[in-house]
């Protein structure tokens, strides 16, 4: 298979996909990565030159996973780029993914919303696209888990690679998201989950074919004292 992760900056693949993409990696799929913008906007422990050291870090963060590719549209300006749908078509046409990743279209960020309604534009009914959770997962209800555990600690490495943007307070939020997601199904210690959506449209309304195995049952029954039940 061939999975086609789009994030609408630096750094954002690896905050909200990088688990899931280890999980395909690891069973020998394709990964083909997309940035959108250059990252110039992010500016925390610089000005000079942001772009091109943003560019680098995620070069640098993503390598196990593939070279991403970068558009280069300046960081804040998505909602006003008129040839971005056609840029990402071509690219769509070009890798002819089985499967897009990409911001849900509620997210909080206005380059993420923009990017994710202009990817669903581009993706029409040609390819099915999957929605990776928001920060912190405010307004997200999904409805794939998919168990990252054993690739967090690379997920942390990813992220921390973004030394121009103080990562630590993105992965103590990660780490406090993908923990709270694995909770949510009953699973406790060192377990971890990245969630999605999948919104069901013709002609793809099932597509649990195409994913890696989700988070295990674990009934909360079979957790409780027997002297409670």
């Amino acid at each position: 298979m061939k999975i086609l992760a789009i994030g609408a900056h630096p750094d954002d693949i690896e905050i909200f996909m990088y688990g899931i993409l280890s999980v395909f990696s690891k069973r020998n799929d394709e990964i083909f990565m997309i940035v959108a913008t250059d990252g110039g906007a992010g500016n925390v422990t610089t000005n000079k030159n942001l772009s091109e050291i943003r560019k680098k870090e995620t070069v640098e963060a993503l390598k196990i996973l593939g070279v991403p590719i970068f558009l280069g549209y300046l960081d804040g300006q998505l909602s006003f780029q008129p040839d971005i749908t056609s840029k990402i078509k071509k690219h769509l046409d070009s890798i002819d993914p089985d499967l897009i990743i990409t911001h849900p279209p509620e997210d909080y960020h206005s380059d993420h919303r923009s990017l994710s309604n202009y990817v669903k534009s581009s993706a029409g009914f040609k390819y099915p696209i999957l929605f990776c959770e928001t920060l912190m997962g405010v307004n997200f209800n999904p409805d794939i888990y998919i168990d990252i555990s054993e690739h967090f600690e690379d997920k942390t490495r990813a992220i921390l690679k973004h030394k121009s943007q103080n990562p630590e307070k993105f992965l103590n939020a990660i780490e406090i998201n993908n923990k709270f997601r694995a909770a949510q199904c009953n699973a406790g210690g060192k377990s971890y989950a990245e969630v999605f959506r999948f919104e069901s449209t013709f002609p793809f309304v099932d597509i649990r074919s195409l994913l890696p195995s989700t988070m295990p049952i674990r009934p909360y029954y079979k957790n409780i004292p027997s002297s409670l039940i």
